[in-house]
């Protein structure tokens, strides 16, 4: 208790604290909840377990359902358990976990998917509660601290808070006693509404523009809780053979950029998604020829840090730390090492397209599939599966100077020795255009596509990227369709819809995307 008082520096809230157990009736059926978090770093977990457990001991699944608004995905103790108990209505935006999953695409819990800058600012108006004015009935915050004027001082990640405290009517805060005092990493810019808006004033990478602490109304804390929980975090990604030469292909383009003058010799900064291929990329720089390097982006894994230790990253923005339960082992143990190297922003200032334009950010994001025209689809197998959803790679790629795409040219299938092709004639589901692509990417090589009519990216694209077996039967469709589309005076972006999923629709009736031939 003498950990969590001090961590409370704000005295007069110290008659607020409870025990967990005590905020269980303070919960009711049907409410909109809003929680921090930003993947498995700075979510609450000591109040949703508990919940949890509650709803199990007392056999209340599906009798006690909530509308769940977080930044992005958080730990699968906490909302995919919650999945699991029949315990989420809506969800937005962005979520992991196989019962959460499950949920969805079996109807049960409606998730709506979003671009997570927009995502934020269109929950701060009110958009996703419209039935419940505008308003979200409890925001649960994980914070380090309370200073002395009341603000907050968050963990591991910013999300969405500074809208969820705008709007939420009462604010049950978890203070996290079990992690460091993360007090100046964040960097808080409060949520205001057109036509007040102004400019932020970010022109670097660690420029700061706002307050160490979100600011909120302490008449709404109605509870404060100590939680002892750690971060679960985010397994680490290891590196395959066939990440590696994506990463070496990325890296190779990069050098000719610099070459080239197209890209200064610390290039520009960097925003990498996460998995086995991001971590490629960024252990590979840090074996690289660049220095000097600045990273703009959403998540830090475990390999940022080893680019901070190769001495080659000078500085990261980024909205959560995404380590491995040994990565933060890792950064707490060099707290001085690493944290006046990083600075937390939330998500509705990390992806705003304002900075990520201004700044030049090279984007490099993964999807599960992208055409020969260079549309991606980042979130739904065949067109109707959700995975995750869109979280925030179109912030970046519609925005960045450079917006690269990467995946292996194919994935494993248990009913084909090469597994499903990545590169196909169309996407069934198009998360990011052709208008916002500019590099494509797989093992098999680069596709630079700037400047290029369709016709031209599509035999690049095949050229470059599609695997060997693949290869002819995309060149025979790219073929067959130019020639019938340009005989119909149709040819600009040859397709033929007839026959363009067919690919598609083999794999499900057969267990193989290789077709005979592309007769209807």
């Amino acid at each position: 208790m003498s950990e969590l008082l001090n961590r409370i520096r704000r005295k007069s809230l110290h008659d607020r604290i409870r025990k967990v157990e005590e905020v269980i009736p303070l919960f009711k059926h049907g409410m909109n909840l809003g929680w921090s978090g930003f993947t498995p770093a700075g979510y609450p977990k000591a109040i949703p377990i508990a919940l949890a457990d509650y709803v199990e001991k007392n056999q209340l699944q599906g009798k006690m359902r909530f509308n769940l608004f977080i930044g992005a995905s958080v730990g699968v103790e906490t909302e995919d358990r919650w999945a699991s108990l029949d315990m989420i209505d809506r969800r937005w935006p962005y979520q992991t976990g196989k019962n959460i999953q499950a949920g969805i695409n079996e109807g049960r819990i409606r998730m709506g998917d979003k671009h997570l800058s927009m995502f934020a600012q269109d929950l701060g108006y009110g958009f996703y509660t419209k039935d419940n004015g505008g308003r979200l009935d409890i925001g649960i915050i994980e914070c380090s601290a309370i200073t002395e004027d009341g603000g907050l001082v968050l963990t591991a990640s910013c999300g969405a808070v500074p809208e969820i405290v705008q709007i939420a009517d009462r604010l049950i805060i978890e203070i996290n006693t079990a992690i460091p005092n993360y007090e100046g990493l964040h960097d808080i810019i409060d949520p205001v509404n057109p036509p007040n808006r102004l400019p932020y004033l970010l022109s670097r990478v660690d420029d700061r523009a706002g307050s160490p602490y979100v600011r909120i109304d302490t008449d709404k804390i109605v509870a404060i809780v100590e939680s002892q929980h750690p971060d679960n975090g985010r397994a680490f990604s290891e590196q395959d053979d066939t990440s590696a030469a994506i990463a070496n292909n990325i890296l190779d383009f990069f050098q000719f950029e610099v070459k080239e003058g197209r890209l200064p010799k610390n290039l520009l900064p960097l925003q990498s998604g996460v998995g086995s291929i991001a971590n490629a990329v960024i252990g590979g720089l840090a074996k690289g020829p660049f220095s000097g390097l600045k990273v703009w982006t959403e998540v830090l894994q475990d390999t940022m840090l080893d680019l901070f230790d190769s001495g080659k990253l000078d500085f990261a923005s980024t909205v959560s730390l995404s380590f491995s339960v040994d990565g933060f082992k890792r950064f707490y143990g060099n707290w001085e090492k690493y944290s006046n190297k990083v600075i937390m922003r939330p998500l509705s200032v990390a992806n705003h397209p304002e900075p990520i334009r201004r700044l030049g950010c090279i984007a490099m994001n993964t999807p599960v599939e992208f055409d020969i025209y260079a549309h991606a689809n980042s979130t739904l197998v065949g067109g109707t599966r959700m995975i995750n959803g869109i979280g925030g790679s179109g912030d970046f790629l519609r925005n960045a100077y450079l917006s690269i795409m990467h995946t292996p040219s194919a994935r494993p299938s248990k009913t084909d020795p090469t597994g499903i092709t990545c590169v196909v004639p169309h996407v069934p589901h198009v998360d990011h255009t052709e208008h916002d692509l500019d590099v494509l990417v797989t093992e098999q090589g680069l596709a630079d596509l700037r400047g290029l009519d369709p016709k031209s990216r599509a035999k690049l694209i095949i050229d470059k990227c599609a695997h060997p077996d693949y290869k002819p039967l995309l060149r025979e469709y790219l073929e067959i369709a130019t020639k019938e589309c340009l005989a119909r005076k149709a040819g600009h972006e040859p397709q033929l819809l007839d026959r363009v999923f067919k690919m598609q629709v083999n794999l499900a009736k057969n267990g193989t995307m290789k077709i005979a031939n592309w007769d209807i």
